[in-house]
């Protein structure tokens, strides 16, 4: 199914017609990321054995997982996104350092 993709590609168009910054898209795309491997982290050490199964079955355990999923037989396509993943990754390492930063001088 196309669900992963779906809600993927719905919330970024949701997140650009409302905040239209780029830092909201970096923003969105850790959070995404971020709540996918908690999920994962929840789904392999649950003790339930349909609340694994369900978030298995629906959800990709990352950002990664959605791209090899996709792309994984066009080998250049899926190497340029997951290049792109992980430079928008550094963009919000260095947003939540700069926040940081900033909370410290206060």
């Amino acid at each position: 199914m196309y669900i992963d993709l779906i809600v993927v590609i719905i919330l970024i168009i949701l997140v650009l017609m409302f905040f239209r910054r780029f830092s909201s898209f970096v923003f969105l795309m850790a959070i995404i990321d971020i709540f996918l491997r908690i999920l994962t982290f929840i789904k392999n050490n649950i003790g339930l054995k349909d609340v694994a199964h369900v978030i298995g079955k629906y959800l990709p355990e990352n950002m990664f997982a959605i791209i090899n999923k996709y792309t994984g037989q066009y080998h250049l396509i899926n190497m340029i996104l997951k290049w792109a993943f992980v430079i928008i990754m550094m963009f919000f390492l260095s947003y939540i350092i700069k926040i940081f930063l900033k909370k410290k001088k206060i």
